[in-house]
């Protein structure tokens, strides 16, 4: 355990509502079990109707400052509500369904040596359903980057960018304004973006923060058309940041990634009707450059047959095509290693 009168205290804000029932014991609980000791624990309750303040009360630590709203104030006001109650030098946001490991924060603070200046310090961070059951896992694989390489490894999937898996520097995220943008959606990502340019990160390769992915989230909440109009904002930031060299290619492939990525939250649309439409509003936001690919049209189709006899032909086909695609190739390899056989005598 670490001795928590040598080394700088750390915030956990959990910020809450009406989750009592299920993950927020779990929230709390990995937070009281950091091996760095050295902690607070903010709970802010916007104003729940169930018994988060006796679930929160029953851990009886006294490292947790407990917090109810008189009245709901948004959730992007109980976040910063959080950021102005912190003490520490470095600030997790963690969100009451998501997890941390018990060695997150040490973790942290070994990767920067103790250092308080670093704007963020980040992990890598796995998926996990409704159940805890893991879904992905994203090693953090960003160290050594520049600021704009940094950003064409997020827009090429080989990073993750998730709230809980990064620590924040307080006093600079206040200076940044906190957690703001146009809707509220990427707010996380624009404090990330301009603490990364302005005051630099340490990337940590592990393993070491759980985001929960499940239908009470936020993100499923959110309209499609406000995704877009937050995505253009954070796109037009990030090209302000980079240097003048990069600017083209980061707007040219940050369209791509941000399309892609909100064709994929209008996916989860349920009525074909709907769903195809606001495909439509996501071309027309991206200056009709980026279609969604045909998966995206075929997948409701394949999710209709599921199970039925057509369904099982079609996978039959499709593997029949790949096995004769292998077979092809490995055909193509040996004539050209005869060839040369032949060439070379």
């Amino acid at each position: 355990m670490i001795n928590e009168t040598t080394y700088p205290l750390i915030t956990i804000a959990i910020p809450t509502y009406n989750r009592a029932d299920n993950y927020l014991k779990q929230a709390i609980q990995c937070a009281i079990n950091q091996t760095y000791s050295n902690i607070e624990i903010i709970v802010s309750d916007n104003c729940s109707t169930d018994n988060t303040e006796a679930v929160v009360k029953d851990f009886n630590d006294p490292r947790i400052r407990y917090f109810r709203q008189e009245k709901n104030i948004g959730a992007n006001n109980n976040f910063n509500f959080c950021l102005e109650q912190a003490k520490g030098v470095y600030f997790l946001f963690l969100m009451d369904d998501d997890l941390i490991d018990s060695d997150f924060i040490e973790k942290c603070m070994n990767g920067v040596d103790y250092n308080i200046n670093v704007g963020i310090i980040r992990t890598g961070t796995r998926i996990i359903d409704s159940q805890g059951t893991i879904i992905h896992e994203h090693l953090n694989v960003a160290g050594g980057l520049s600021v704009e390489e940094f950003f064409r490894v997020w827009f090429a999937n080989k990073t993750a960018l998730y709230i809980c898996s990064t620590l924040f520097n307080t006093v600079k995220l206040k200076e940044v304004g906190g957690f703001q943008s146009k809707k509220n959606l990427f707010q996380d990502v624009f404090a990330m973006v301009q603490l990364v340019s302005k005051f630099g990160r340490v990337d940590v390769q592990d393993i070491k923060a759980s985001f929960r992915k499940h239908t009470g989230e936020m993100a499923f909440k959110a309209k499609i058309i406000d995704w877009c109009e937050d995505s253009l904002m954070l796109l037009d930031l990030m090209c302000e940041l980079v240097p003048e060299k990069s600017k083209k290619i980061i707007r040219k492939e940050g369209m791509r990634f941000f399309s892609m990525l909100n064709y994929l939250k209008a996916r989860k649309i349920k009525s074909p009707c709907k769903r195809f439409i606001t495909y439509l509003i996501i071309f027309k936001k991206f200056n009709y450059h980026y279609l969604p690919s045909k998966s995206f049209f075929l997948m409701p189709i394949y999710q209709a047959l599921y199970g039925t006899s057509v369904y099982h032909g079609i996978k039959f086909l499709k593997e029949r095509k790949g096995i004769i695609k292998t077979r092809i190739i490995r055909l193509r390899n040996c004539v050209i290693l005869v060839s040369e056989k032949i060439r070379k005598k």
